[in-house]
């Protein structure tokens, strides 16, 4: 399991440092800066999110799974909404997270709020955006697709720090089963069938909101993939077109998803996210993490390995470790 379980956090890495460069420009911006974005790129200073990174470098998406993980890790595997909370302002503070407006929407201001002593409730449970989704992928590795129940809750418990309505908890448990399944099943139809099944379960465990059915726009997805297979162009453009590929959960997880159904692998779904426009290190994060969770480490070419290493200063093997021993044992 410890393949694919790093796996999973170098995909995430990697789908999250090549799409930096990309973040929140427009799919035609994108091609008319980049042309064709087929490697690690520094953060272009026209790009006001992206400019402060260097190639290869992950943003707040695999910065904040990590938080996450580092939370569970001091407290043996029992998330503690207090200890996690700390470390996330924290880390806000020594990454000016604030000062450079590199957090989500929904974060941000949950964040502001708990920093000011506030009730953020009303912020929370009204929040669409993917910022719960795109830090929980790691949760994944620690639940076997039988202990649906239990990922729900778990994944619920950290997600509702910011995001407590009913479709950022159904976003972030289906990136979470999704992991969880393709690390378990032989194909990307049980995989997704899993994570399907998890939707109807944690949206009742959020405050409703009015927002379309993450599963339907995922088949939707997933139907564009089978149509356009092989043409990677016609593919990205049916994705940005008709599913969407902006902030919102609604959007973002469902083209993850459905590029992560379609990419050959890990490098190929990197450079599909980076390409496809919107918010291209979010979606390369969610996507590459299943990816990478499904080939596993060992499928990754080790140029990529190197330049996630050498760019940014963590030892995921040690995460790895911790993933492995917890594996199966939470309830």
């Amino acid at each position: 399991m410890i393949n694919q379980i790093l796996g999973t956090l170098y995909g995430m890495a990697i789908g999250d440092a090549m799409g930096m460069p990309s973040e929140l420009w427009s799919r035609q911006k994108v091609k008319n800066f980049f042309g064709n974005i087929h490697t690690f790129l520094d953060g272009p200073s026209e790009n006001e999110v992206a400019y402060q990174y260097k190639k290869g470098q992950f943003t707040d998406d695999t910065a904040q799974a990590l938080l996450v993980l580092d939370s569970l890790i001091a407290k043996n595997f029992h998330f503690e909404p207090d200890d996690f909370v700390e470390r996330l302002l924290n880390w806000a503070k020594e990454e000016k997270a604030f000062e450079k407006n590199i957090l989500g929407p929904s974060s941000k201001a949950a964040l502001l709020g708990i920093q000011a002593g506030d009730d953020v409730t009303k912020i929370t449970n009204q929040a669409q955006t993917n910022g719960s989704a795109m830090r929980i992928a790691p949760i994944g590795c620690l639940f076997h697709p039988k202990q649906k129940a239990e990922l729900i809750k778990f994944v619920s418990q950290i997600s509702k720090v910011t995001h407590s309505s009913d479709v950022t908890l159904a976003g972030a448990c289906m990136i979470a089963a999704a992991v969880s399944g393709a690390m378990a099943y032989d194909t990307f139809d049980q995989i997704l069938e899993f994570v399907y099944s998890t939707e109807a379960p944690a949206r009742e465990l959020g405050f409703e909101t009015i927002n379309p059915s993450l599963s339907t726009r995922t088949r939707l997805g997933i139907e564009l993939a089978k149509q356009h297979a092989g043409d990677d162009e016609n593919f990205l453009e049916s994705i940005y077109q008709t599913i969407g590929c902006g902030v919102l959960m609604s959007e973002s997880v469902p083209a993850a998803l459905s590029i992560a159904y379609y990419a050959k692998d890990v490098e190929h779904c990197s450079l599909l996210c980076a390409n496809l426009g919107g918010d291209t290190d979010t979606i390369g994060a969610m996507a590459c993490a299943i990816r990478g969770a499904y080939e596993g480490y060992s499928s990754i070419r080790s140029e990529l390995i190197v330049e996630i290493n050498q760019s940014n200063s963590v030892n995921f093997i040690r995460y790895a470790n911790h993933l492995n021993e917890a594996r199966g044992t939470l309830t």
